[in-house]
């Protein structure tokens, strides 16, 4: 055998005469007539393919050993960008072993010429990809299963999305009640914004609108105990400040890092009118409009829930009459931003004031004009829930 310290070897180099370079050649070798007849075969080749050098040279185009996928591809790209170009590079192709088993290659080709620019001769060097196809295969196969995974998840958080959120608030006597929730980005993951409108007894119902701090499975358990943590609570206490006091205090012995903010509203029926007691934790204060009167913010500014030790919450009382509303919205409405702009609290104030129908009608003018502010694609999740006064 000859070796790298051969005269003759080291003349073959500079000849690149591969009929020395055979059984040193860590690739696959052909050379081949413009038209691809193969003149040269080296034995790596050979020994991959497990063709005999007599049945290729001089008998077999290049292109007789692809498939017939392989063969299309060859005439449509790989033929025309070597005539054009000179050469092929990198091009992921079949070869036909001579029991039939398809081996994956990556093939390399240069077309030499004469002096005058005619085509001489198509030196190809064929690389063994089985490693590597089988790699791309284990990486396709590891994305179907990422994809398939994150589809369940994405199920699973919409169902559970779906859960907390109720879709209709119910309808209540002498109130009209209107809710929208839009989830941040592309709405695939669940938020930390929810809300919920349930009776505690006659003429008396809790309206709770929170936002849980971050996203995600772990913040759509919190988002569950803090919903459920409400409702219990409001049949214990009358004072929605009570209600805080108690979900504050169960976030805090919770095994979660996690808080929230609350605006939580008990409504109760006085003759032909309705008292609201309102009571916040750390959250943006409802507007309230009356008739007739620009809104303004109602309530008093709490704690955020969950945090601190011995935390204390206020109530405050308000008169609703026929034409007065209550606006409760999340805080992925005043901090929706375009560029370096944030909605704000003024802006919102204004489309409150500017509709005075429906609370459907003022509940979805708040959510168009913030998603619209941000070009329909907003970086926080948004929850308004209005309270109008039949």
């Amino acid at each position: 055998m000859r070796g790298p310290e051969d005269p003759a070897f080291q003349e073959a180099l500079h000849r690149d005469d591969p009929g020395l370079l055979d059984d040193h050649a860590p690739i696959g070798y052909l050379s081949t007539t413009p038209d691809g007849l193969i003149v040269r075969v080296n034995a790596t080749f050979l020994t991959w393919t497990g063709h005999r050098r007599e049945d290729l040279v001089g008998r077999r185009r290049f292109v007789d050993l692809l498939p017939v996928g392989g063969r299309l591809y060859h005439e449509t790209h790989y033929a025309p960008t070597l005539r054009m170009q000179g050469s092929a590079r990198e091009i992921a192709l079949e070869v036909v072993c001579a029991d039939g088993r398809r081996l994956p290659v990556l093939v390399n080709s240069v077309l030499d010429r004469d002096a005058d620019g005619t085509p001489r001769v198509i030196r190809t060097a064929v690389l063994d990809a089985t490693e590597r196809r089988r790699y791309e295969q284990e990486l396709l196969a590891a994305r179907r299963r990422a994809e398939e995974s994150e589809a369940r998840a994405v199920e699973l958080a919409q169902t559970l999305q779906q859960t907390l959120i109720p879709p209709t608030p119910p309808h209540i006597p002498g109130l009209d009640v209107a809710a929208a929730y839009r989830p941040a980005g592309d709405g695939r993951h669940v938020g930390g914004d929810f809300y919920d409108v349930f009776q505690v007894a006659t003429d008396d119902w809790v309206v709770a609108l929170g936002d849980v701090q971050g996203k995600g499975a772990e913040a759509a358990v919190v988002t569950a105990l803090a919903r459920y943590t409400v409702r219990a609570a409001s049949v214990d206490h009358d004072a929605p400040s009570a209600v805080l006091r108690t979900l504050d205090r169960v976030l805090r012995q919770a095994e979660t890092d996690r808080f929230c903010t609350v605006a939580l509203v008990r409504l109760r029926r006085t003759d032909d009118s309705w008292r609201a007691t309102i009571a916040c934790g750390g959250h943006p204060l409802p507007l309230l409009r009356r008739a007739g009167r620009p809104p303004e913010p109602v309530g008093t500014h709490g704690p955020l829930v969950g945090i601190l030790p011995r935390a204390t919450f206020t109530d405050t009382d308000v008169d609703l009459a026929p034409g007065d509303a209550l606006v409760l919205f999340t805080d992925g409405v005043p901090e929706g931003r375009r560029g370096r702009d944030f909605y704000g609290p003024d802006r919102l104030l204004a489309v409150v004031d500017a509709h005075r129908g429906p609370a459907a009608d003022v509940t979805d003018a708040i959510l168009a004009d913030a998603m619209a502010f941000q070009s329909d694609e907003p970086r926080d999740d948004i929850a308004v829930v209005t309270i109008a006064v039949a």
